[in-house]
């Protein structure tokens, strides 16, 4: 291996490196929330369009279109993550798991000073993000099977 090719291969495996250690500034996407029932500024506590609301389909729609413009660059394509973030496939479904979600979006996460993911709901409404919660219970685990 010549030196070019030394240099050159351990300057793309340090980017790679840096690719997987930090997440960097991450502008968030806006999302088109229209239809959905507007939940106001109080939080809910657990997921309002689970399967008996009338917009289910509809909050799937914008959840899955909300998750791959804000949350897969993390957390992976289809939910599966690629060991940077949680997979979020293996969120419990049902009021425990919205009792993490809504913790996890309102206050982000963070280690030793760190961010981790920001506080989501700074830059999402609370609309968008149970949206993305209603169409992760689609792909979890639970709902697949382990698929």
């Amino acid at each position: 291996m010549t030196r070019t090719m030394f240099i050159l291969t351990i300057t793309s495996l340090l980017s790679l490196a840096g690719l997987a250690w930090g997440h960097g500034n991450v502008t968030p996407q806006s999302v088109n929330i229209r239809g959905l029932e507007e939940l106001g500024e109080e939080w809910r506590d657990t997921n309002p369009y689970r399967e008996s609301h009338p917009q289910h389909e509809l909050a799937v729609d914008v959840g899955k279109s909300a998750y791959n413009q804000n949350c897969a660059a993390c957390h992976g394509l289809e939910a599966k993550s690629g060991g940077i973030a949680p997979d979020l496939r293996e969120l419990e479904n049902g009021d425990y798991g919205d009792e993490w979600y809504k913790e996890r979006v309102i206050n982000g996460a963070s280690r030793n000073g760190r961010v981790l993911m920001p506080p989501m709901a700074n830059y999402l409404s609370q609309e968008a993000l149970w949206a993305i919660r209603t169409w992760l219970e689609t792909v979890s685990l639970e709902t697949t099977g382990g698929n």
